[in-house]
């Protein structure tokens, strides 16, 4: 009885052991990470400019009053010393984060390179490189977001 009691914890502990060991991702799959993540930072971007540089002139004639006010509150805000600390507090964390965040993102890169690529990848590949097509082509998607905030903001006046 023992033994097999002994047999039984053995075995949960490797187990334990060995789910707790996370394999590395690969070196090319870390950059072409890197390299989908910059891309992608810069769309954000492109389309927030554009955006701003279509809304602007627009949110310019909107409520003066409502605008005056919101920007009081906001140089209110920025004098408060309990904003202050709040935003202190938020910063120090995410500086605090920022490590295990990178570390359990190359987790996740190493468990999907290990479990889950082999699988799919190929297909996962070839459907963001059909995708990338549209995105590239003169920036058709966000090109659809300025219109549509525009239309959003012709509506409101």
């Amino acid at each position: 009885m023992n033994g097999k009691l002994a047999l039984a914890l053995v075995l949960a502990l490797q187990v334990s052991v060995c789910l707790c060991q996370v394999p590395e991702p690969d070196k090319e799959l870390v950059e072409k990470y890197e390299a989908m993540k910059s891309v992608f930072y810069k769309r954000l971007m492109n389309a927030y400019s554009k955006v701003q540089a279509a809304v602007g002139p627009m949110t310019e004639n909107l409520g003066q009053g409502h605008g005056q006010a919101a920007k009081d509150y906001i140089e209110e805000l920025q004098g408060n010393p309990k904003f202050l600390s709040a935003v202190k507090i938020g910063t120090g964390l995410a500086q605090e984060a920022a490590p295990l965040v990178d570390k359990a993102r190359m987790a996740g890169l190493g468990l999907y390179g290990h479990y889950v690529r082999p699988h799919v990848g190929t297909y996962l590949d070839e459907a963001i490189t059909s995708i990338k097509v549209y995105l590239d082509k003169d920036n058709y998607v966000f090109d659809t977001l300025t219109g549509v905030c525009v239309c959003v903001c012709v509506c409101v006046q």
